[in-house]
């Protein structure tokens, strides 16, 4: 039986949201400025416990920013997945910078031990400078992704960042809540162990402000400073002086009310995500064909998204009409960056595994208001089509 429209992953604002962006309407504070942005800041360094926490206006902007503090610059290189969303690679190149794009491991993340045998094999480390034997740059961090609220290696990916004096960037815009619950960052929540850490507020995220992000750091002053530069760099606000090229990448207040009354429900959300991953989980059990990608057992997950393996080689945009076609939307993962036109000529190594699953991994449904009879329905017809 069909039924009405499944979508991927929707916005769930049932709680005090409104009330919050009805009350900044009032106040007549609608733009960058407004003691919401204060707010959601502060509940977010609560949160993830940290000192403090910058709204931006993406979490584009947050990682081009990162990269700033980090002196990633002209001529300079960059580790990072290709496995993932282009707009956790753009900056790279919105700073001059080039990529070096590495392969993932079975958690979807990118994998440490491919990348510290590029530098053994591949470069050459001299006072206290990572030199790309091949290009001739130095390579000045790694900007790795948490992908679909896994977490990364972040033992090994540390030990190599302090090896090699690389600045480490968690883009952790898809794993607002994941945390460790064992090993030496037990207790830590993705984003917070890196020197930047960088999450995101997009309509599909685990919570919404519509758009925007969110930036934490490990030195308070790159913090400062990164918010220095996303609000125009203003060095004196009355007679409009700027020491620094600065960036329109100040979150609004609307934006931050919204988000104010997501992170009040972030645990409820990942409850329900939770819950809904077990049950998919149990009703593809008997299917061989499939399976459901595991979280890394040493994480609490925040569930973002549902990775479907398809261990046959099908069309996947052959499945993606068939499941369409029954009310039940569902996506590809990402093409590999590096075989995108803007990135053809960036050096890449070893990529194995990511051109494995790119062609063996289906979203599926995953919004927090997913209701159970939904989960039964899924999963119905994909065991039916396969």
């Amino acid at each position: 039986m069909k039924r009405e429209f499944i979508p991927l992953s929707v916005p769930n604002i049932k709680g005090n949201e409104l009330d919050y962006v009805t009350q900044a309407v009032k106040d007549e504070w609608v733009s960058t400025g407004g003691s919401y942005i204060d707010q959601f800041e502060k509940n977010m360094s609560s949160y993830l416990g940290v000192e403090q926490a910058a709204a931006v206006q993406s979490g584009t902007a947050g990682l081009h920013l990162s990269l700033i503090q980090s002196g990633v610059g002209l001529g300079d290189e960059v580790f990072a997945a290709t496995l993932t969303f282009i707009a956790a690679v753009n900056p790279i190149r919105y700073v001059g910078a080039e990529p070096v794009f590495m392969d993932c491991d079975d958690s979807l993340c990118i994998d440490p031990i491919k990348l510290l045998q590029f530098i053994e094999d591949e470069c050459t480390f001299t006072d206290g400078i990572l030199t790309n034997n091949q290009t001739n740059r130095q390579i000045k961090a790694i900007l790795g992704v948490h992908v679909f609220g896994n977490l990364m290696d972040m033992e090994k990916l540390m030990d190599i960042a302090e090896k090699y004096n690389l600045k480490l960037i968690e883009d952790a815009t898809e794993a607002l809540g994941s945390y460790y619950v064992e090993g030496k960052y037990k207790g830590q929540y993705a984003g917070t162990i890196g020197d930047f850490g960088v999450f995101s507020f997009n309509g599909n995220k685990i919570i919404t402000t519509g758009g925007g992000g969110m930036v934490v750091a490990k030195d308070k002053e790159d913090l400062d400073y990164l918010k220095y530069l996303s609000t125009q760099a203003k060095d004196d606000t009355t007679s409009f002086i700027h020491h620094a090229v600065g960036y329109n990448y100040r979150m609004t207040n609307l934006q931050a009310a919204l988000g104010v009354g997501q992170l009040e429900r972030l645990e409820e959300f990942i409850a329900t995500k939770r819950a809904n991953y077990d049950l998919y989980k149990e009703l593809f059990a008997q299917n061989k064909k499939v399976n459901i990608i595991d979280f890394n057992s040493d994480i609490r997950p925040n569930y973002w998204f549902y990775a479907l393996l398809i261990k046959d080689e099908l069309n996947i945009q052959e499945l993606i009409q068939k499941l369409n076609d029954k009310g039940i939307q569902t996506r590809p993962i990402w093409g590999l960056i590096h075989e995108q036109k803007p990135y053809l000529n960036a050096q890449s190594y070893r990529i194995e595994k990511a051109s494995y699953y790119v062609k063996h991994i289906l979203n599926i449904p995953c919004s927090s208001n997913l209701q159970q009879d939904d989960v039964h329905y899924v999963a119905e017809c994909l065991n039916k089509i396969l």
